[in-house]
């Protein structure tokens, strides 16, 4: 999905007011919270506003180590893991580059840009994550300027995603101190050439995804569809419990990056359109009335997809300690996935800890269950799929 903002916006041509600007400036990203789906974006939009691309830098992974050496005595007071380990990168970026940072760059995400744009109320972000950052940067500044005393300015803007104009406003006020001289419309070519590469980088996953579903289905293979927001992706929050479930033969495919291709989309809701019972392939108002949250609304999105497509056998659900944007949504997306026979799992108040024993013996379980049922449940959804009604009770019955 692309957002045009300027017709004229060329990938291959340089902002024109940026001949006075210091060439090796290096800007640090944490990598953190929205920033797992953001990150092409905000490469691509510093590298519009002259930033060499390799001066653009990210924190590494959330691990142990990481918080343990850098956010030692200035961890955030917050019952929300991945807000608590922002410290952690916040120092790595600090601290613990070979070549420092100039700036450190962490916006405070009010809304996000959403496939499910126009289907839904809203698409705002969670009212803790945004509020992350400055959580973190308190710890950063209780005992003196962390920031001042590494010689980096630390810039971290409220920003609206979704809303093109405010986000170029946004980022044109908090970057012309870093940026001297810096216009509205170079801030939109910059925004422009952010979500084209972050769009590319989207169409391509989305394929991939494509690709292995259909081949999961032709050889009557199951898949998992992996549930969860999309700091999950990271190793130190979601602890690669996705890579276990690989190991044990199964593909997984993050909602995130599931297919909009429309012929696969008629296939599984076309005929709930043509009934009346969707307004679209994105609608979700009769399962999600309160579709405020962006990523809650896609989860939602994807457990409804997950339960229809032949491919996925099984769902596995993430969610984090006393996430309170996750816990109203635990039965809708049980209730969701099982209503059409998808195998359905969950990890939940996951935080620092990865009891390693427990994570095999859950994963173990999931491959049983999947080696045990996963033919009828693909066959049962292709007759669902099909309207073969009576194949669809004989299946039925065998459940019982």
């Amino acid at each position: 999905m692309r957002i045009p903002i300027l017709r004229n916006a060329s990938a291959k041509t340089p902002s024109a007011d940026r001949s006075d600007r210091n060439p090796d400036l290096r800007v640090g990203i944490p990598r953190i919270l929205n920033q797992w789906s953001t990150p092409r974006f905000w490469t691509a939009f510093f590298e519009e506003l002259g930033v060499k691309r390799r001066n653009v830098v990210y924190s590494s992974a959330t691990s142990d180590a990481q918080q343990k050496q850098y956010s030692q005595g200035r961890g955030a007071v917050d019952c929300c893991y991945p807000v608590k380990c922002i410290s952690g990168h916040y120092g790595e970026l600090l601290t613990g580059l070979k070549k420092p940072v100039d700036v450190l760059f962490s916006p405070k995400v009010v809304s996000l840009r959403s496939f499910l744009g126009s289907h839904v109320v809203d698409c705002l972000g969670c009212p803790r994550v945004m509020a992350g950052p400055e959580s973190a940067r308190g710890g950063f500044v209780r005992e003196g300027d962390s920031f001042a005393a590494s010689g980096v300015r630390y810039v971290s803007p409220v920003v609206n995603m979704s809303e093109p104009m405010l986000l170029a406003r946004q980022l044109t006020k908090a970057l012309e101190p870093v940026f001297p001289g810096l216009s509205h419309d170079e801030t939109l070519r910059a925004i422009e050439m952010g979500w084209r590469e972050q769009d590319d980088f989207d169409a391509e996953s989305r394929e991939v995804a494509h690709e292995v579903l259909e081949r999961c289905e032709r050889e009557s293979r199951p898949a998992i569809l992996a549930l969860g927001r999309p700091y999950h992706m990271d190793p130190g929050i979601g602890h690669e419990i996705e890579n276990e479930l690989q190991a044990c033969g199964y593909p997984v495919i993050w909602g995130q990056h599931l297919p909009l291709d429309t012929q696969l989309l008629d296939r599984l809701f076309g005929k709930d359109i043509r009934d009346g019972s969707l307004a679209s392939h994105f609608d979700i108002s009769d399962v999600w009335k309160s579709s405020y949250s962006a990523n809650t609304n896609e989860l939602i999105w994807a457990a409804r997809f997950g339960a229809r497509h032949p491919a996925i056998a099984a769902a596995v659900r993430f969610s984090s300690y006393e996430c309170g944007m996750d816990q109203p949504t635990y039965t809708p997306v049980q209730k969701i996935l099982e209503a059409r026979g998808t195998l359905f799992f969950s990890f939940q108040d996951l935080d620092a800890t990865k009891p390693s024993g427990s994570v095999r013996i859950r994963t173990e379980t999931i491959s049983y269950y999947l080696e045990r049922h996963s033919k009828r449940i693909m066959d049962r959804k292709r007759a669902l799929l099909s309207g073969d009604a009576e194949k669809v009770r004989v299946l039925s019955e065998s459940d019982e």
